[in-house]
Parts: C-alpha cells; sequence; structure tokens
C-alpha cells in the first residue's frame, strides 16, 4: 500500500531536527522574516553573521512547505536559457542573472559545509536527458550556451550516456558538474538549527496577519502579538497564506508529484538507476524526474497534483518505469507519495519586489528554489545591510506590472492539461 506521506522527513534523524515556540508576546528586532523557508532562512543566518537581530516567523513548522517537500536538485540557471534570459532581461541584466545563479550551487554546497549541515547531498551533477530528437537538439543548445560561458558540463552520448543514465531509451544527456542533489528537508532543517545557534530568534505556528508602519517601524501583525522591526524580508513565495500581501498576484500554482518505491539496496536493476546518485530529468513537455535517496529507494517525479487522481499518477509511475527501465518495473513496490507546489511563470524568471522602503521578497522561483532561495537570501541580507542595488541581479518588479490574469483558472487549467498528458503516456499515445 502506498503512504500518503513526504519521504523526506522519514529519512532524517529526528534528533537532528529542533522545534520552535509559537510568538506568544511582543518582539522587537531589526529584521523581521516572514517565512522559514530557503529564502527566509538564509536571509536570516546572513543578516545574523552581519550583526543584525532577526526574528522569523513561520505559519506552519520549518519544512512544511515547498523547502521540505520538493525533488531535491541543486541545479544551476533557470528553466529559461541564458539566451531567453538575455531576450527577455537585455543581454547585461541577462548574463548577470545567468552568472549569478551559475553559482548558486556552490552557495548551497559552501552553505552545507560551513554551518555542518548533514544535507545528505551529492555532488556528483544532474542529468538534462534527451528523450527524442527535439530533446536532443535542446541538449545540444544547452551544452553550446552553458559551455561557452564556462561551464563544467558535457554531453553523453553512447556508452557513457548509458552508464550514467542506466536506460537505453536515453541516448543523449547533458551532465551538469555544478549540480547536484540533496534531502530538501534535511536541507531547510538544518538551517533552522544554524540560525537559531547564531541568534535568529524563530517562531513556528506563528502566521502573519497584516504589515502596517508605526512611529517609522513596521509592525508585522499575528493574531495575538506583533513584531516591531525596521526591515522586512517576505520569504512565503508559493506557500503565502492570507490576505496581508499582493505577491501572489505574480504567480500561479504548478504542481509536483512524486512516489519513491521501497528501498531496493543491492538490487542490480535498481543500481542501474542514475549509478553515480545523479538528478535527472527528460525533456517531456511534462517532464520525469529520476533520482535515488540515501536508502536506494527509485524515486519518480513529474508536474501535476495528484490528488483526486491518485490512479493516475500510479498509472504513469508505473508506465514511465516500464519505458526506462522495463527489467526494474515489475519488481518495485510503491512506499511513499506526496505532491507540493511552485510559483511558475511564463517566462520561467523570478519576480523581486520592494514593496515599500525596507520590505523586500522575491516569488517565481519556477521549481528552481534551493539555489534560487539560497541565493536570495543572501541577495535580501546584503542589499537591506548596504542599499546597494546591485547586489540583487535583477530589477525590481511592480506588482502592476507583475500581475498574472485569472491565475487560479490557469492553474487549474494547467494542471487538467497535465494529467491528460500524463493519460496520454499511460495508453502511449505520448511517446
Amino acid at each position: 500500500m502506498v503512504l500518503d506521506k513526504n519521504l523526506w522527513p522519514e529519512i532524517v534523524d529526528a534528533s537532528l531536527v529542533e522545534s520552535f515556540p509559537v510568538l506568544t508576546a511582543d518582539e522587537s528586532a531589526q529584521v523581521c522574516v516572514i517565512g522559514g523557508g530557503y529564502t527566509g532562512l538564509s536571509s536570516a543566518i546572513h543578516l545574523a553573521e552581519k550583526g543584525y537581530s532577526v526574528v522569523l516567523l513561520e505559519s506552519k513548522i520549518i519544512g512544511s512547505g515547498g523547502s521540505g517537500r520538493n525533488v531535491g536538485y541543486v541545479n544551476a540557471g533557470t528553466w529559461a536559457t541564458p539566451e531567453d534570459l538575455n531576450k527577455y532581461l537585455g543581454e547585461t541584466q541577462g548574463e548577470i542573472l545567468t552568472e549569478a545563479l551559475g553559482a548558486a550551487p556552490a552557495l548551497v554546497w559552501k552553505t552545507i559545509d560551513r554551518l555542518g549541515i548533514d544535507a545528505q547531498d551529492v555532488r556528483a551533477g544532474n542529468l538534462h536527458m534527451g528523450h527524442n530528437a527535439e530533446g536532443e537538439a535542446d541538449v545540444d543548445n544547452r551544452y553550446r550556451q552553458f559551455s561557452s560561458r564556462g561551464v563544467d558540463c558535457e554531453v553523453l552520448t553512447g556508452s557513457k550516456c548509458l552508464e550514467y543514465c542506466g536506460t537505453k531509451a536515453i541516448k543523449k544527456a547533458l551532465l551538469d558538474r555544478r549540480a547536484g542533489t540533496i534531502n530538501p528537508y534535511a536541507y531547510v532543517t538544518g538551517l533552522a538549527k544554524a540560525a537559531k545557534n547564531l541568534g535568529v530568534r524563530i517562531y513556528e505556528h506563528t502566521p502573519v496577519k497584516s504589515i502596517v508602519k508605526s512611529d517609522g517601524a513596521w509592525q508585522v501583525q499575528t493574531e495575538t502579538n506583533s513584531v516591531t522591526a525596521d526591515k522586512v524580508i517576505i520569504g512565503t513565495n508559493a506557500y503565502t497564506e492570507g490576505e496581508w500581501t499582493d505577491i501572489l498576484k505574480s504567480i500561479y500554482f504548478v504542481g509536483y508529484y512524486q512516489i519513491a518505491t521501497e528501498p531496493m539496496s543491492g538490487d542490480p536493476e535498481a543500481d542501474k538507476v542514475m549509478p553515480y546518485r545523479t538528478g535527472s530529468w527528460d525533456t517531456r513537455l511534462a517532464l520525469s524526474t529520476f533520482r535515488r535517496d540515501k536508502d536506494d529507494r527509485v524515486l519518480l517525479g513529474t508536474v501535476g497534483f495528484h490528488e483526486g487522481k491518485e490512479s493516475l499518477y500510479v498509472s504513469w509511475a508505473n508506465s514511465v518505469l516500464k519505458k526506462y527501465y522495463p527489467e526494474l518495473a515489475p519488481k518495485a513496490k510503491w512506499q511513499y507519495r506526496w505532491s507540493g507546489r511552485f510559483g511558475f511563470t511564463q517566462d520561467h524568471i523570478m519576480r523581486v519586489f520592494e514593496p515599500a522602503p525596507g520590505i523586500v521578497t522575491a516569488t517565481a522561483y519556477n521549481g528552481r528554489g534551493i539555489t534560487t532561495g539560497t541565493m536570495m537570501g543572501k541577495c535580501f541580507a546584503e542589499y537591506l545591510d548596504t542599499d546597494r542595488r546591485e547586489a540583487i541581479p535583477l530589477p525590481f518588479k511592480t506588482m502592476e506590472e507583475s500581475e498574472i490574469s485569472m491565475r487560479g483558472m490557469r492553474s487549474g487549467l494547467y494542471d487538467a492539461g497535465i494529467a491528460l498528458y500524463h493519460a496520454g503516456q499511460i495508453l502511449k499515445i505520448v511517446s
């Protein structure tokens, strides 16, 4: 029987995970951070290291949102290619963002090392697998753009592609050696523990109700208390709740589904799946992801919410596993399944806002939250400390120019379309 439960907390030593109190009295700090994900915790850590007093408010518990349930890929860049970024942002700004996000995996690895986080990390690179001729052309195009910018990457074909991917269904893949995998829950809870050790005051089960200016300072109001701060960072992104901010208007939700087998240590067929523990994804319109965890489970993932469509998504997983790893499929027994969501935009570019002087926020990480959130946290800390606009690698947007019309309808139609695509895969209508 498949458990409807997020795998990642189940394979983290509970003694390593801190719990935090509810805010029950008024507080004051130089900076109030809202949201205990990668952006919020990275901001808090970098500010605390600069000597700032910081209070962080999390509406549920650390790791309950996207930061604790995503696929765990430490990827560079965005879904958009560098040339696409240049087209959208202009060459100068596009190259600045490409360089910043290209360095983001190294920032994650450095953060893990210097803070002593057991993130179950594997730094073997990640694979972008061309699933057909068009996908292989995309692999070649990305290699051309990456290698011309000095990226350590390689196009794999022939026996080397088979060695890394473990499937005959893929003939060409791009290995990006900057990248790798982590347990996302282990990373985010490790960040929280490090933040606490640096003096950050963290409160869980403390949702924000409003932010108002009073006597020259910001009052971050909760149900019963408030935090008075000079500056505020909003790091809630796709898990923003309530009507106290408009940032959700800049994104629409896309679901991400994952399903994991039971541990398969020593199984020769399971050992063929990403034998170097790379993360991977194919070039399909509705991509498929493949990775292993520390206990040798095989994990598959794809876009879409599975709730209410459980049978469809299990059938999808069986179909994809049979296509890529036919010898493994009859033996695999599914153990966990879960979904999360991320903030999506059509151009795959994040948005950065300064809603008022002293308040900053970012949205639309488009599925690249580990690296982008860690990087943006550092950037926000630098910006609030120095007022240097160059600390943030892309321009601020206004909500008016970023608002997405009919975002709820877009999300629903997108999810319905993805479900039809997966049904087509199962029926072999979609190759």
